[in-house]
């Protein structure tokens, strides 16, 4: 039995106790405590298969469809944004930002979340003119005119080139901070996690091995916390790509 709860404002962004998913006789997920702060950026990192985005849709309370018990205590306000920007083609861009919404004061708060991420006067474009960056730029926007509480991103960079997904760090930096939710994200990717991440949390076989707050200082302590992060996941990083799509 899963018991799934809204936190109040004072208290902790995300709770979660004795928390466990399955698929058949497979667990993806065993969580005994996890606290995560109000306004804390977490990443998630683990080999494909670790648990990541398990975790990530039982916050979203998007896995209904799997075995599971536990205590889930989240904020009522939530957003996900996924890899793909899961635009409706034949839908406009604002009306895509304001999807689910009603009324005028949506389409002004559109509007605005557009212009925050630098496409104000696209609003009446469709997805097929925008390049692939643009079209996450809108998914962000969509997550954040809801003024989300908590944030939960499943590798949304993934499928962009590297310069494109260096501009979308800033700007989900600069929007982080101005809006101030919550966030979980998911990603492969070492170095993404330790440039957006205040806290990093290593899954493998469903658990969290390690937990981490980088405050690299240094070239050198920066090297260091990536080797560490690198070891726990049981690679070695002279003979291995920094993205760890590949099951162990």
């Amino acid at each position: 039995m899963v018991s799934t709860h809204h936190a109040p404002p004072a208290t902790s962004a995300v709770h979660l106790r004795r928390l466990s998913r399955s698929y058949g006789e497979k667990t993806a997920l065993s969580v005994d405590d996890l606290t995560i702060a109000p306004g804390e950026f977490v990443c998630l990192i683990g080999r494909s298969g670790s648990g990541k985005s398990t975790l990530l849709r039982a916050l979203a309370g998007l896995d209904n469809d799997v075995t599971g018990s536990g205590h889930i205590e989240v904020p009522e306000r939530r957003s996900v944004l996924f890899q793909d920007s899961r635009l409706l083609p034949w839908a406009s861009v604002v009306d895509n930002v304001t999807l689910g919404l009603k009324g005028e004061a949506s389409r002004v708060a559109a509007r605005d979340s557009l212009a925050d991420v630098g496409l104000a006067g696209r609003e009446s474009d469709y997805p097929s003119r925008l390049s692939g960056g643009e079209q996450q730029r809108v998914a962000l926007a969509r997550s954040l005119v809801r003024e989300p509480q908590l944030l939960l991103a499943d590798e949304p960079f993934g499928a962009l080139d590297a310069l494109t997904r260096l501009r979308m760090h800033a700007l989900l930096r600069r929007l982080v901070a101005e809006h101030r939710p919550t966030v979980v994200l998911v990603t492969h990717d070492v170095d993404e996690a330790l440039s957006l991440g205040e806290r990093v949390l290593v899954l493998e076989d469903g658990r969290v091995v390690l937990d981490r707050r980088p405050t690299p200082r240094t070239a050198q302590d920066r090297l260091d916390e990536r080797q560490r992060l690198l070891a726990a996941l049981g690679v070695d990083e002279r003979n291995a790509d920094q993205r760890l799509d590949v099951p162990a």
